[in-house]
């Protein structure tokens, strides 16, 4: 006997600050919405030991009990959170249309309106000690845990706009910054070498990649090798921020959403409006320039207020 098609208003696909604050507003609300976490409830937040920096928490949170709170917040006002990945979607493209939705290969739904945030996962180089180590010390993103080694020696791998603006950054606050090119050359824009190259704490190491990561519990050093010559240098540091980009998690959505060349969903103007009606995106699936738990709950409020806003347009038309 086929499983009948559940009806939902309001689906939220991904957890995380985006989608449990989209969650909060859209239930408080009276939208009834469903959430589905995906492979990794919580997002990114979870691997991440300390939150020092969003606002509420004076003595700071680690992420997994800051992801808890959030779902449990959600939870009061009604939200139904399940686990669940979602893998299939076929968007309606008409205005009041019906979206329909595939979990876990099997579970079909329909939806009034949809909220995407599935955020954006970190490219790390895959190495054993690395992911060992994710936590105790090796970061993907230095403005949100850069402050734990204030006046520590660091190191960053990787070359573009964002390894350069990191590397400023923590140089600020650090004591020294060994800066890994993976080339003979990086590939930020002129403006970003020229800030690094004249920032004195900053060392940068050409034709260089991490060979292991070194310590046990926490980061203790990192052996370098050169690729041109195969030496290889071992260096004292306590943290090491891997800055060699993002994937964003869209592919489920591809040749359906507007997205730009690396992948990112494309909103319209301030708002969280998707090319498709009913359709929402907020959180780091659609923000590749501040990536904070912070702006991503914003976003993720927007997206409800404007999920709000769109079926309300749609009964003041019937």
């Amino acid at each position: 006997m086929a499983q009948a098609t559940e009806h939902i208003k309001c689906l939220i696909i991904g957890s995380g600050p985006a989608g449990y604050t989209a969650a909060i507003y859209a239930a408080r609300a009276d939208l009834k919405p469903v959430v589905y976490t995906g492979m990794e409830p919580g997002g990114q937040l979870t691997t991440t030991t300390e939150v020092d920096n969003f606002p509420g928490y004076p003595d700071g949170v680690d992420g997994p009990t800051m992801m808890v709170q959030l779902q449990q917040q959600a939870e009061r006002f009604g939200t139904d959170v399940r686990i669940g990945m979602v893998t299939e979607v076929s968007f309606s493209k008409n205005v009041g249309g019906h979206h329909h939705v595939t979990v876990d290969n099997a579970i079909q739904l329909t939806a009034e309106t949809i909220i995407i945030s599935t955020g954006a996962t970190a490219k790390y180089l895959g190495l054993p000690s690395e992911q060992k180590l994710r936590g105790g010390g090796v970061s993907a993103c230095a403005v949100c845990d850069g402050f734990f080694y204030k006046g520590q020696d660091v190191a960053i791998v990787g070359a573009g706009d964002t390894a350069a603006e990191e590397a400023t950054y923590l140089s600020n606050i650090c004591r020294s910054v060994t800066m890994l090119v993976r080339k003979d050359a990086m590939r930020a824009s002129k403006a970003m070498q020229h800030r690094v190259t004249a920032t004195a704490n900053i060392d940068i190491r050409y034709n260089t990649e991490v060979d292991e990561v070194l310590g046990d519990m926490v980061v203790e050093g990192l052996r370098m090798v050169n690729s041109q010559t195969g030496a290889k240098e071992e260096i004292a540091i306590t943290g090491l921020f891997i800055a060699i980009g993002h994937k964003p998690n869209t592919d489920i959505f591809s040749g359906q959403l507007d997205m730009d060349d690396t992948g990112y969903l494309i909103t319209k103007g301030k708002s969280t409006k998707t090319n498709l009606p009913g359709v929402f995106a907020c959180g780091d699936v659609q923000d590749k320039e501040y990536r904070q738990a912070v702006t991503a709950a914003g976003t993720g409020c927007m997206a409800a207020l404007d999920a709000e806003r769109y079926l309300a347009t749609l009964e003041g038309v019937k």
